[in-house]
């Protein structure tokens, strides 16, 4: 990629790896991290870092060029595609506001209190250090 993005796949997510694959690359393409001309990783080198078969990569990045979000080319390698566009910033705000709610909830069903959450919260954006029980 031209911008250094980590992608990960979670192998304890029964979600199959091309799609958590494919679900990161549609959100960074949608929130503007990856743009129009962005180059992504060779299938062979993506899939060694992350430890999986290149069909499976090969299959995200051909969903992903059937949603109009990526180009290949041989020789060209995989790029973002012109056509790709961030979502608007009422959408992106939707999402987040979304993915908030299902964090609190998950972390509120495991005993979390408020202040927890906002301390966790916090860590996770790196303006405090985690707190250690």
């Amino acid at each position: 990629m031209t911008a250094p993005v980590a992608l990960v796949v979670d192998p304890d997510d029964p979600t199959p790896p091309y799609e958590q694959l494919r679900r990161q690359v549609r959100d960074l393409v949608g929130g503007g991290v990856l743009r129009p001309g962005d180059r992504l990783p060779p299938l062979r080198q993506l899939a060694g870092d992350l430890g999986l078969a290149v069909g499976t990569v090969a299959r995200a990045y051909r969903e992903l060029e059937a949603d109009g979000l990526l180009t290949s080319r041989r020789g060209g390698g995989t790029r973002v595609s012109a056509e790709a566009r961030a979502l608007p910033a009422t959408e992106r705000l939707r999402r987040l506001d979304a993915l908030a709610t299902g964090f609190v909830a998950a972390a509120r069903a495991g005993g979390a209190g408020d202040e927890d959450v906002l301390a966790a919260t916090r860590a996770a954006l790196g303006l405090s250090a985690p707190r250690r029980p």
